[in-house]
Parts: structure tokens; C-alpha cells; sequence
């Protein structure tokens, strides 16, 4: 092994001291988040005994690091948010035995999901902060809006078809 790669191996070695900036919640589990600093060209980040764990380059010690570590989440979010969103709308797909043409991962001021005047459905990435069952059910609220434009007779009914006891997972109700 040259000299370089073996500085490189032992430079990866380093333990990185962590210091705790707060608490996240996915998909109803909780999360301390921890940031630390190493020798690195780009940000990692882990998931390690329910900790979320950043570490940033060097060059970030000693500086206002607020906008890394959000840019570093939102990505987060939306890797999540994609996986999930695909693994829920195809169990709602053969519930309800229709889909939508298309849907796309977007950062909304108000709402977590939305379906379009073109039935293209919207999912904020933000919405895995909320438990599992409750991102099943506003992504199911907004499918439903594929077949019923307004909250009809049967729109409800449609919804209680999929999910029985979606009224615990209704955050308007």
C-alpha cells in the first residue's frame, strides 16, 4: 500500500466527537441529531441506535452551520419520503384498483400533499415527519381526489373503503 492510501486509511480513522443539536421525528420514530467534524470533502450522514449523525467537512468548525444542516436534511427527507411514498401509493394503487399518472416530491408552504386540477399528485418530503399511518392516509385524502374533486358523500366513502379508520389519522377533522 503507497503512502498516500495509508494516510488516507488512517485519517478515515479519526473518532469524531459529536456534539447534539436537537431531535427529529420519522415516520412516528424519534431521532437525536448529532453533527460532528472530519477531514472530508462533502457531508455524510448516518443513522446509527436512533441517532441521525452529520458530519460535516472541516472548513465548516466555527462557522454558522444552520444552512448545511438544512440542505443535509432536506435531502434526507426526500430520499425517505421518495422510498415511502412509492411503497405506500402502490398499496393504495391495489386497494383502489386506480392511480395516478404521475406525482412529484415538492416543498409546499401549506399542505403536505395535493392533487392538481391535472391529476398529477404533489408530496412535500417533509411529510415523513409524521407517523406511517398518517402519511398513508393523506397521501390515500389526495388519491381519492383522482376520482372526487370535493369532499363528497363519496369521497368519504372511497376513503373508508381504503383505510376504516382513517378518522384517527385526519389531522382537519
Amino acid at each position: 500500500m503507497n503512502i498516500f492510501k495509508s494516510k488516507v486509511k488512517e485519517m478515515n480513522k479519526v473518532k469524531v466527537e459529536y456534539i447534539k443539536i436537537g431531535n427529529l421525528s420519522i415516520l412516528g420514530e424519534r431521532f437525536e441529531l448529532k453533527v460532528g467534524y472530519k477531514n472530508i470533502k462533502t457531508a455524510e450522514l448516518n443513522f446509527e441506535n436512533n441517532q441521525i449523525k452529520i458530519i460535516l467537512p472541516l472548513k465548516y468548525k466555527n462557522k454558522d452551520i444552520g444552512k448545511v444542516i438544512n440542505i443535509v436534511l432536506n435531502k434526507m427527507y426526500e430520499k425517505i419520503a421518495q422510498k415511502e411514498t412509492e411503497e405506500i401509493m402502490e398499496k393504495i394503487r391495489t386497494k383502489l384498483k386506480f392511480a395516478p399518472e404521475d406525482y412529484k416530491m415538492q416543498i409546499m408552504k401549506n399542505g403536505m400533499a395535493k392533487c392538481t386540477q391535472d391529476k398529477q399528485i404533489l408530496i412535500n418530503p417533509y411529510i415523513v415527519k409524521f407517523n406511517r399511518e398518517t402519511v398513508e392516509y393523506m397521501i390515500l385524502h389526495e388519491y381519492c381526489h383522482l376520482k372526487y374533486k370535493t369532499h363528497s358523500k363519496g369521497f368519504w366513502q372511497l376513503i373508508k373503503k381504503a383505510m376504516p379508520q382513517y378518522e384517527r389519522y385526519d389531522l382537519v377533522a
